[in-house]
């Protein structure tokens, strides 16, 4: 999700919707720190190849770009993934479903780099059994045990890793999706326990294009779940490097506004202001401009829940391999108590069914727009190597 568009002036005066391209000729540090994004160039000269994998691992999509993974590399020849309790969303995702499918694109990604270096990756989900369904009673349990052994066959997806990114701006709507690419993304995007879909029909778009935007303006209009995101916002190269996650925003007239101090982060844009309006139009553009949906579907156990990280993360790579853009657009999927109504037509609409009641319900864990950007998407800032590993 682009959140990049709700920045409030002090006195609820103008704002800009931001981008992450850097201005040439920027008199207030335009550049965009080169170090912030040096993950995506992969582990150079590291010769662990346990680290080698995680340096792979982190570029994984995840939730706000919060990177909430922890690995511990203690045990010989074993990888075990913890999530770090201080990196969750407890208002837009109460029950940290969206955290795990994060860890699950995580693990993929560490399981075809192993792959890449000759090892096979036994993988031992909840090895100390699974997380709370209350966030606030997560405890230190490990997500994944992996143990590494010689022989793998390699994954053409690997090739990709390091070229995934998600566009978060307005598609072309003169370029359509055709089936054909639909099909290969719903064939990469499956595994034992969650099934791919999707639609490119142009008479089935408008109701999916709806879905978006009427939960994206829930979740922008709840006060404590907009603040959620405005939080996580680094303004400028400063705050970019510093902090090397959350929501980047390195415009001009951002950083100007910044400078000066009239950067509003205590609260969120007042209806009817230019912010509102700037940050409604975003969201809109993004929902109307959908040339195609593809969803994730399974149970929703913690189990469920990691194996749909593991398969949206395999759906993008190939995303990226035959040139479409996929971007989430989840927020009908958030499991606050105002989305309900939108959380229920979400389920309605893509397994014409009613929102599941329990764990073993089939639940759509992943619901993303499909199109063509004019510009390929940026990077996003990954936190160094040693910040994940102990």
């Amino acid at each position: 999700m682009d959140r990049r568009s709700f920045i409030r002036l002090a006195g609820g005066g103008m704002v800009a919707a931001a981008a992450t391209a850097p201005i040439a000729g920027c008199s207030l540090s335009s550049a965009y720190p080169a170090e912030a994004v040096e993950a995506w160039k992969g582990p150079g000269a590291e010769a662990d190849p346990r680290k080698r994998a995680v340096a792979y691992a982190i570029t994984a999509p995840n939730p706000h770009n919060l990177q909430p993974w922890l690995v511990d590399l203690r045990e010989p020849n074993v990888i075990t993934l913890y999530t770090d309790r201080e990196r969750v969303l407890p208002h837009t995702d109460p029950f940290g479903r969206q955290i795990l499918i994060g860890h699950g694109a995580f693990l993929e990604l560490l399981v075809i780099a192993l792959a890449e270096q000759g090892l096979a990756a036994d993988v031992a989900l909840w090895p100390q059994g699974e997380l709370s369904a209350n966030l606030k009673e997560w405890d230190r349990r490990p997500i994944a045990r992996i143990a590494l052994k010689p022989g793998s066959a390699k994954d053409p997806l690997f090739a990709q890793v390091l070229n995934r990114h998600t566009p978060k701006s307005d598609f072309d709507t003169t370029r359509a999706v055709s089936a054909d690419t639909l099909r290969a993304l719903v064939a990469a995007g499956g595994n034992a326990s969650i099934k791919a879909g999707g639609t490119v029909d142009a008479a089935a778009l408008e109701p999916l294009r709806e879905l978006c935007w009427q939960s994206a303006k829930v979740e922008l209009l709840t006060p404590r779940t907009v603040m959620e995101s405005v939080h996580l916002t680094r303004v400028g190269p400063g705050e970019i490097l510093k902090h090397r996650d959350g929501i980047t925003i390195n415009t001009l007239m951002i950083r100007a506004v910044d400078a000066v101090g009239m950067f509003d982060r205590k609260n969120p844009p007042a209806e009817g202001s230019e912010a509102y309006k700037t940050m409604m139009s975003r969201f809109q553009g993004h929902s109307r401009t959908a040339m195609g949906f593809v969803w994730l579907t399974g149970g929703n156990s913690r189990a469920d829940q990691v194996n749909a990280g593991r398969a949206y993360v395999r759906l993008q790579l190939k995303a990226t391999e035959v040139g479409v853009g996929v971007h989430p657009m989840s927020q009908a999927l958030q499991e606050f108590p105002e989305m309900a109504p939108h959380y229920a037509r979400a389920h309605q609409l893509m397994l014409n069914k009613p929102a599941p009641k329990t764990a073993a319900d089939e639940t759509v864990q992943m619901f993303c727009r499909l199109g063509y950007t004019a510009a390929p998407a940026p990077a996003t800032p990954r936190r160094p190597l040693a910040a994940f590993v102990a």
